[in-house]
Order: C-alpha cells, then sequence, then structure tokens
C-alpha cells in the first residue's frame, strides 16, 4: 500500500511483474483479490521488495509530473481480448485521450466499444494501464473504477504537464522571430 494526491493505493505482485494497483476504496478490490487468489500463492504484498519499490518510486514520479511513462514488468490476468484493450490503452500518448470505439477500432474489433468499457472496468493495474485516458465519443468523460473525480483529476494532472513540457519545445519549432532581429 502506498499514498497518492489521489488516496491510498494497493499494489501487489507476482513472480512476474506488478499484477495490482488499485485504489484502496474501490468497492470491487477485495473481489478482484479474491479471484485470483489462488493464482498469487506467491503474491508479494510488501511495497519494501524492491520490485514494489520501483513502482512507488516511478508512482512519486509521475504525480510529480516528472514521469510520462511507466517502465515496470507487468503481469495483469485477463482474457485474450482484455489483454489486447490495456495494450491499446498502454499506447495513448500521456495527455491525451481516445474514445471507446477508437480503442475498439484499434484492436480489430471497430463494434466492440461495450466490450472495451468492460475490459477498462477489470483493468487491475490502474494508471500504469491508463483507463483513464478513454472517454466516451462525444468526448464526455464516462466511467471510471477509481471514481469520476479522480479520473478528472489524472486527466487534467496530465494535460497540464504534458501543456507544461512541451510548451518551450512549441516555442523553438515555431521559430522564435524575436532573434531574426
Amino acid at each position: 500500500m502506498t499514498s497518492s494526491p489521489l488516496g491510498l493505493l494497493f499494489l501487489a505482485r507476482s513472480g512476474r511483474g506488478l499484477r495490482f494497483l488499485e485504489f484502496m476504496d474501490r468497492k470491487s478490490l477485495k473481489r478482484m483479490i479474491a479471484s485470483h487468489a489462488e493464482e498469487l500463492p506467491d503474491a508479494t504484498w510488501e511495497p519494501s521488495l524492491l520490485e514494489l519499490k520501483t513502482a512507488v518510486d516511478q508512482l512519486e514520479l509521475y504525480f510529480n509530473g516528472m514521469l510520462q511513462d511507466f517502465d515496470l514488468p507487468l503481469d495483469p490476468q485477463g482474457s485474450e481480448f482484455q489483454l489486447n484493450v490495456w495494450k491499446a490503452l498502454r499506447a495513448i500518448p500521456y495527455g491525451t485521450t481516445r474514445a471507446y470505439g477508437q480503442i475498439a477500432a484499434s484492436i480489430g474489433h471497430p463494434k466492440a466499444s461495450r466490450a472495451v468499457g468492460l475490459a477498462n472496468h477489470d483493468n487491475p493495474l490502474a494508471i500504469v494501464i491508463p483507463c483513464h485516458r478513454v472517454i466516451g465519443a462525444d468526448g464526455s468523460l464516462t466511467g471510471y473504477g477509481g471514481g469520476m473525480p479522480r479520473k478528472r483529476w489524472l486527466l487534467v494532472h496530465e494535460a497540464r504537464q504534458r501543456e507544461r513540457t512541451s510548451a518551450p519545445l512549441e516555442l523553438f519549432a515555431g521559430g522564435d522571430k524575436s532573434r531574426e532581429r
């Protein structure tokens, strides 16, 4: 368990990588853990272990606006469809969003936007697999297992950090006319 600006986070890993990252107050957390308990006899819940410490350190960097892409071994468990959705979510650039239908099309199932929504709901790795970056086709904020205030916070946080880090690049990319005197 670790703290964050959005509340306590629960972390667990298997022998292959991070298995769970979820808000402690999420109603379905106990069900999610119980459904994987038999698969996790070797699960580690102690954040002092190097693998979990690395995840905690990267989360701290993310929340401080100093990390955009997590570099962690991951071990999410799900159906082939869910794993494909979660892989597509990891490809959404930091500070941007995609609609459910766009994700569905990107994995070769253009009519499966509702199934993408269910895969989002079952995402066991909040923030690291950025399901918060998925929005409605009309641009509206839609469901998030951690709650809508957290989704909004994450999107605003990323947009601000992206704007802050890309501004100097845009200044020079567009050409600084003040130097042409």
